[in-house]
This record gives C-alpha cells, sequence and structure tokens, in this order.
C-alpha cells in the first residue's frame, strides 16, 4: 500500500478504547418531549412554568441540580411532587419518541471496531433501563451510569467510574453529547468531548468547552468516529 493510498478505518489504530453517549438528545430523539413534560408538571405543582429554552438547558443534569435551576421559586420540599408528575407526563409520551436515524448501524460498527461503548445519562436507571429495553440495545453497551446512582453533571464521576470498570485512561476516552454539561464533564474528567448540534443546547455555546468536533447529524458524527476515534 503507497504513502498516499488511505488506511481503511477498520485497519486505523484506534484513538479511543472507550466511547462514553449522552442518552437523549444525543441517541434518543427525546429533546422536545422531555421540555413539555417539565413544563407540564411544573404547571401542574403550581410553580412558574419555564420558557422552552430554558427546561431544555436542564436536560442531562441530575435531577436536584436540575430542578434548582429550572424552579428557583418552588421550595425543595416539592420537588418529589415535581418529580412524580414529570414521570406521570413522560411515561404518557414515552412512545412517542425513539432513536434518531442512524443512531443502531453507528453503534455496531464502532462495537464491531472493538471500541467499549457506554452511556452516560441525566436519566434515571429505572429510566434508563425502560429505554434500552424499548430501543433493543442492552447488548450493544459494555457499561452505563445513571444520575440518580452517582454524581450528576458536570461532575466527572460518572465518568471515572465507567473508566475505572472497564479499564480506560482518560486520554482514552471519547465522550459524545448534546449539552454543555457534557463536555464539562468530559473536561472535568479529562477526557476529550464531541458535541452534537441536533440536541437540547445550542452548539455555539460549546465553543469555550473545545470539543474535538461539533456534528450537524448522525450522519456526520458516524463518519467522523470512524474517520478519527
Amino acid at each position: 500500500m503507497s504513502a498516499t493510498t488511505p488506511v481503511p478505518a477498520a485497519e486505523r489504530p484506534r484513538r479511543f478504547d472507550l466511547i462514553a453517549f449522552d442518552w437523549d438528545g444525543t441517541l434518543f430523539d427525546s429533546t422536545a418531549i422531555i421540555v413539555r413534560c417539565l413544563q407540564e408538571a411544573v404547571r401542574d405543582v403550581g410553580g412558574k412554568v419555564p420558557a422552552q429554552q430554558d427546561a431544555a438547558y436542564v436536560i442531562g443534569m441530575g435531577l436536584p441540580e436540575a430542578l434548582a435551576h429550572l424552579v428557583p421559586d418552588l421550595p425543595p420540599a416539592a420537588y418529589p411532587e415535581l418529580n412524580r408528575r414529570y414521570r406521570y407526563h413522560y411515561v404518557r409520551h414515552q412512545h412517542d419518541i425513539s432513536l434518531f436515524d442512524g443512531v443502531r448501524p453507528m453503534l455496531e460498527q464502532l462495537r464491531a471496531r472493538g471500541h467499549w461503548l457506554a452511556v452516560a445519562t441525566g436519566k434515571s436507571r429505572r429510566g434508563l433501563d425502560e429505554a434500552l429495553q424499548a430501543a433493543g440495545l442492552h447488548a450493544l453497551f459494555d457499561a452505563t451510569r445513571t444520575a440518580d446512582e452517582t454524581a450528576g453533571k458536570p461532575h466527572p464521576l460518572m465518568l471515572h467510574e465507567l473508566m475505572a470498570e472497564l479499564g480506560a485512561a482518560p486520554e482514552r476516552v471519547l465522550m459524545v453529547g448534546d449539552t454543555t454539561h457534557d463536555l464539562q464533564m468530559a473536561q472535568n474528567a479529562g477526557c476529550a468531548g464531541v458535541g452534537v448540534a441536533y440536541g437540547a443546547h445550542d452548539p455555539q455555546a460549546f465553543a469555550t468547552l473545545q470539543p474535538l468536533y461539533v456534528a450537524p447529524s448522525v450522519a456526520h458524527l458516524h463518519d467522523w468516529l470512524l474517520q478519527s476515534a
């Protein structure tokens, strides 16, 4: 093979051993539903209903941090009821959402190349398990972490635990997400990050966090990962 002939992706040394994905807004097309359910839940408990942009901002954060940011007028004692109302509305709408087109073949090809795959999400364990079961993706992930079983984003503990479980060094780990919380978590953990522009946060907000790439679509993300990860 000549020096000018591109090396096929399958034969290229991996840059990252572990690729961790956020769930909502990155793999799962759920941002609009989550925003609506948050707004409905706040309305149910008598709080000031947040604007769509404000509700989208907290996606990916741990629940206590998200609620404190979203409804500062509500006392913490009201949070359990707000959580119950959110879950009520989400269960009603959970079948309205699905994987983004192209997610499954992207994950399958990355796994075939030998990458470890993980989920690092602000969802609850119950919520993620239900979503993975509905999407039929359990077998594609080597490990998962949720905000109710470890520290929420952007704290790095979620990634630290995944690295410890799978034996990956920070410089060999890539975090992919649709929010500044995802990319800040990666930075806090000493890992590289890639943003996606089709999720909850305005991709212009990613600039100060220096992601390696911002993907405008799953197809672009797939191509970049095969060429550069």
